[in-house]
């Protein structure tokens, strides 16, 4: 299998942080998008941003911006679509996405993804973490998706399918989990009080 393709899904509506891009938020002097671009690119074979709106907000970066193909924010699954449709173009097999907004995820989050993968014919793989009431905790933003997919999926939007883990479950996707230490490696902003956390965090790794 080839070294897959890496999106970062920014295209989300950061309502609780009262708009605007979250990924550009700071966070010990960097953008969070920054941070995640500093542990994603050297995993994958090339890197591209989802996110609507003028692309120009993200000039700075040098990456690709692929906006949405769907109307109407439909969430994570469409930009996964525009991810896969752009891996396509670049004659890629697959993506790994990450959220703009997470900016501690495992480092080796593609080799435990595709080591999660073998075996499958369409590798299709959900980052997890354990969870003490539920066994595994899910992450929908952070996931190995199949080119070969992508025409399904399209349908199952338009068709009106929003929840990640339902698209995974009907391919019988998989998950990979990663363990939790002294913070959720997948702890992403939401909020004012996570942005606090999270320099809570970054202090402590550092």
């Amino acid at each position: 299998m080839k070294q897959p393709l890496g999106v970062i899904l920014a295209g989300g509506l950061a309502s609780r942080m009262g708009g605007g891009d979250k990924g550009l938020l700071r966070l010990g002097g960097q953008t969070l998008l920054s941070r995640v671009i500093d542990r994603l690119e050297p995993q994958v074979a090339g890197l591209a941003i989802n996110a609507n709106g003028s692309a120009a907000r993200f000039a700075t970066y040098g990456l690709p911006v692929v906006p949405d193909s769907i109307d109407g924010f439909v969430g994570p699954l469409a930009g996964v679509l525009a991810g896969l449709d752009w891996a396509a173009e670049q004659g890629a097999d697959s993506i790994v996405t990450a959220a703009a907004d997470t900016p501690f995820f495992p480092c080796d989050l593609v080799p435990q993804l595709l080591l999660a993968s073998e075996g499958m014919d369409c590798p299709l793989v959900l980052a997890a973490t354990p969870d003490a009431k539920r066994g595994q905790v899910r992450h929908p933003t952070f996931g190995l998706w199949p080119v070969a997919l992508r025409d399904d999926l399209r349908a199952d939007l338009i068709g009106g399918l929003r929840k990640v883990v339902l698209w995974s479950d009907k391919h019988k996707g998989r998950e990979a989990l990663f363990p939790v230490t002294r913070f959720d490696p997948f702890f992403n902003v939401n909020t004012p009080k996570d942005l606090d956390t999270a320099e809570t965090i970054l202090k402590g790794t550092t």
